[in-house]
Formats: structure tokens, sequence, C-alpha cells
């Protein structure tokens, strides 16, 4: 007799190898760590149990308090977009459930994920434990970065956000380092961006057109017209 958890075991493997073949692949995603990671990364854990059905989907699964898990084809070019080297260290900034950090430390990349909401921070040590536990959860105001590990080869702001805030660009190494994200300027009209820290500062460049939610923690504090 089959155990019924044999079985659903069973579908979320072929969920993942699906997700890889119709979303991530035909989505311009070459790298093979990126897509190895993908097809073994259990990313139901990574949900709320309630929603372990929707963690497949090609849209962003909610997760409360105004954050989402990451669309898969969103994720996976924006990591790629990244461009990790092994042996570099990143800094995963809104790290939310910790599947981006996930799979990014699947590229062979030192992460620290960062998270200020205490339901994010429980969901994502319970996930990490078994499917990364090499990467490094920390807790603190997301807008400071975590300066403790800069500088940082490369950062992903996972989410979107409206500026880049002057704290993060600083933890970026100079030259070599790459701040990949999603910049929304108005309604949820996106772009992923690439930029680099120069001795001008940051510059930006545009790579490609998504949309996922803004990061509540990241948005500007509202200003008074006199």
């Amino acid at each position: 007799m089959t155990d019924p958890s044999d079985t659903a075991l069973l579908d979320f493997v072929d969920a993942r190898n699906r997700m890889v073949d119709s979303q991530i692949r035909p989505n311009k995603v070459t790298d093979p760590r990126i897509l190895a990671a993908m097809r073994r990364i259990a990313r139901e854990r990574f949900v709320p149990a309630a929603a372990a059905a929707l963690a497949y989907a090609d849209e962003d699964v909610p997760l409360g308090q105004g954050r989402v898990l990451t669309e898969p084809m969103v994720i996976a070019r924006l990591i790629q977009l990244a461009a990790p080297l092994a042996g570099e260290r990143a800094l995963v900034v809104a790290a939310g459930a910790g599947y981006g950090a996930a799979v990014l430390a699947g590229c062979g990349v030192h992460v620290t994920a960062l998270e200020d909401v205490p339901e994010l921070l429980a969901l994502a040590r319970r996930a990490l434990a078994t499917e990364a536990p090499d990467v490094d959860l920390v807790s603190g105001p997301l807008s400071a970065g975590w300066a403790g590990g800069a500088p940082y080869d490369i950062i992903l702001i996972e989410g979107a956000v409206r500026d880049i805030p002057a704290s993060i660009a600083a933890q970026l190494r100079e030259a070599a380092g790459r701040l990949v994200t999603v910049r929304t300027l108005t309604g949820n009209v996106g772009q992923a961006i690439l930029a680099e820290r120069t001795g001008a500062g940051l510059r930006a460049r545009p790579a490609f057109d998504c949309a996922t939610p803004l990061i509540p923690g990241l948005l500007p504090a509202p200003s008074f017209v006199f």
C-alpha cells in the first residue's frame, strides 16, 4: 500500500521539474547551477503549509505582511543577472522565507539573508535548516543592510523598491560588486536592474521588465509639503 506522504513528495518533485522546464528554462535562464538548485530545493517548504499547493505557480505567493514568495522566473533571472561566482559573499535583503537565498547558496555563494518580519524569520529558519543550512539568517532593519559582512560581491534585494537605500549601496564591493533588484517607479510596472558601485556612486542599468510587490520596509518615508 502506498503511503500518502510518499505520493505527496513525488508530486512536489514533479512540480519542481515542471516549474524548471516550463517556467525557468524557456525564459532565458541557462545557468546550470540555478536550474539544478531549483530542481532540488523544496520550494513548498518556503510558504505556510496552507499555501504549499501554490508554491510552484508562475506567480508571487502571498506570505503576509505585504510580502511574497517571488515568482520562480523572476527570482531565477535576478540571480542569473548577478552572475554569481563560487566563493563570493552575498547579502539578500528582504529575504522573506529564504528561497532566493537558498538558490543563491546553491550556486556556491556564501549567503547572508536579512529579514525583519518575525513570522518570515521563523518560516525561513525552518526551511533553510533542511534546504540550505549554510545560509546565515540574520534579523535587523532592512534599510540598514548588514554591515558586519560587508563588502559584498553580490547584493540581492528580493522584491521591488522605489530607490536603493544608500546604506545598502555602500555595502557593495566597489568596482566588482553587483546589486540586483526590481525597481518600480510608478504603478505596478517594474524593471529588473543591475547596479554597480563606482567612485561616483551607484550606476544602474535596466535588464528586463517584470512585476513584483514593493517591499514595505524599504518604502521611502512620506514627506510633507507645506
